[in-house]
């Protein structure tokens, strides 16, 4: 039996006492979690919820995270994983393409997912810091008999989908199964981060994010570390869980790096537990990994995935020199090898696809045998970065195919941003773009071309996206431009597309 809740079970029964997620003053064992994961799948069993069926999860990082996850995969369900910050049209979407049956939200979004669910017939369960709340369920539901071991589940089953964009089109979900997981949660803390039981993890990469949930709750729930986590990711509130659990590992984006190496309060953090860092996401400038190690005497191990990949792909290992600027190599049971667009091995020093074989690849996606077949046309999966590797097995990032912006670790696809400033009445032209930033990587930018006789401003654009769109996607920067350049065809060419120009 492969059930990636098998995991819980075992860790509750050899920890039964040990604290295994922390948030704050809140502290929940082993043995609780496993408790309160078997009355939701006690309660999902009840509701009609059967093994291969969707409950999705609208939820910061708080405790009823975990519950409600391996809840899910205790009753066989598969778990549909999604941002707290969509707004109704987002989650919609979500549901309709998933078939969710169930959503457990929390109360801030209910009012989201509600409108969605309306018009999908999804059920929203509103949960509290350790899971459903009474009111929202049936009371056969509660006096269900919980459902504290594993439905039994096939190696390729899916355990979890995990939705990402492409450049075209809506966004597509890639299909994890408790295998995918399982390995790659193991290969995280045994090849890469060394954890162990005795270690406290800092939970602030949003467990809805798949570096999160592998490397964060996954890994920590294998090994019985402590997972102490941050509902919302806040320099200072992180300097305090530092030392105050006396954190050994601290999993983040470049930008959290950068955030509390710059904070006021940096110089009196206490990290003197600190002993490895993970970093991912998008690329790690040098001068903060330095400045970083320098000033918390810590390691910064860089790597790379996606969530097709579950995600870790390859990483800067502990047992071999780190290369700084670099994706380090492919991790154990993993593959990376770099192609020509004809699918062919690049030569040696030249720039390629990179393309990842392995146990870590998504068995497809949800519902889009196409989309699968182009990602994945020989058994390789085509990551769509271009990157260069040395002849140590180190792989650089030089460029992305598509048009991708990163905005914090979070991936931001132009043209979702673009239909939204299309459907403003007096939005003539837009196209998006990355724009450097110090604090974010990339910030979104907008060249906008407004119609004639307009009476809408630059700010009234925004404000327009920005209620349409989650908070991490709407630009920041916006400037008018009369037109957009474009190609002999008429395609606009955001390529040129320059900020301010």
């Amino acid at each position: 039996m492969t059930n990636l809740a098998a995991n819980l079970v075992a860790t509750a029964d050899r920890l039964p006492d040990k604290v295994g997620i922390k948030l704050d003053g809140l502290e929940v064992t082993w043995s609780a979690l496993h408790r309160a994961a078997a009355a939701v799948a006690g309660q999902l069993r009840a509701a009609g919820v059967e093994p291969g069926d969707r409950v999705s999860l609208i939820l910061p990082n708080v405790p009823a995270y975990p519950v409600t996850f391996y809840g899910t995969l205790l009753a066989g369900a598969v778990v549909v994983p999604m941002n707290p910050l969509l707004k109704a049209g987002e989650i919609r979407y979500f549901y309709e393409d998933s078939g969710a049956k169930v959503s457990f939200v929390w109360p801030d979004f209910a009012e989201e997912a509600g409108k969605a669910a309306a018009e999908t017939g999804t059920r929203i369960v509103v949960c509290g810091p350790m899971g459903p709340a009474d009111g929202q369920l049936d009371t056969d539901e509660l006096a269900a008999e919980p459902v504290a071991e594993p439905v039994e589940r096939a190696d390729d089953d899916t355990a979890v989908i995990l939705y990402t964009s492409g450049t075209t089109g809506k966004p597509k979900g890639a299909e994890l199964t408790h295998f995918n997981l399982h390995r790659n949660a193991e290969r995280s803390a045994s090849n890469i981060m060394e954890i162990t039981e005795d270690d406290v993890i800092m939970g602030c990469l949003p467990l809805f994010h798949v570096f999160g949930l592998t490397c964060g709750l996954n890994t920590s729930v294998q090994r019985g570390s402590t997972l102490s986590l941050i509902p919302r990711f806040d320099p200072a509130k992180a300097i305090e869980v530092l030392g105050r659990d006396r954190v050994t590992i601290f999993q983040g984006v470049p930008t959290m790096y950068a955030a509390i190496l710059n904070h006021p309060d940096a110089d009196r953090a206490d990290t003197s537990t600190l002993r490895t860092c993970a970093s991912g996401g998008s690329a790690m400038p040098e001068a903060v990994m330095t400045a970083f190690e320098k000033q918390f005497h810590c390691q910064i191990l860089e790597g790379y995935g996606l969530s097709e990949t579950s995600p870790v792909a390859s990483f800067n290992m502990p047992d071999a020199p780190t290369k700084p600027g670099t994706i380090g190599r492919a991790i154990p049971g993993c593959e990376m090898k770099l192609v020509d667009v004809d699918g062919n091995d690049t030569p040696p020093g030249e720039i390629g696809e990179i393309a990842i074989r392995g146990e870590n690849i998504m068995k497809g996606y949800w519902n889009r045998p196409e989309a699968t077949r182009e990602a994945i046309p020989d058994g390789w999966f085509r990551s769509g970065d271009l990157a260069t590797v040395d002849d140590e097995g180190y792989f650089t990032i030089v460029d992305r195919k598509k048009d991708l912006i990163i905005r914090g670790g979070l991936n931001v696809y132009p043209r979702e941003v673009e239909e939204v400033l299309y459907s403003h009445p007096d939005v003539l032209e837009a196209a998006v773009v990355g724009v450097p930033d110090d604090l974010m990587g990339e910030e979104i930018g907008a060249a906008v071309a407004l119609r004639d006789g307009a009476t809408a401003t630059l700010d009234d654009v925004q404000q327009y996206v920005k209620e349409r769109l989650a908070a991490y996607k709407y630009p920041r920067r916006l400037w008018q431009v009369d037109a957009l350049p474009k190609g002999p065809t008429g395609k606009i060419l955001r390529r040129e597309v320059r900020q301010g120009a």
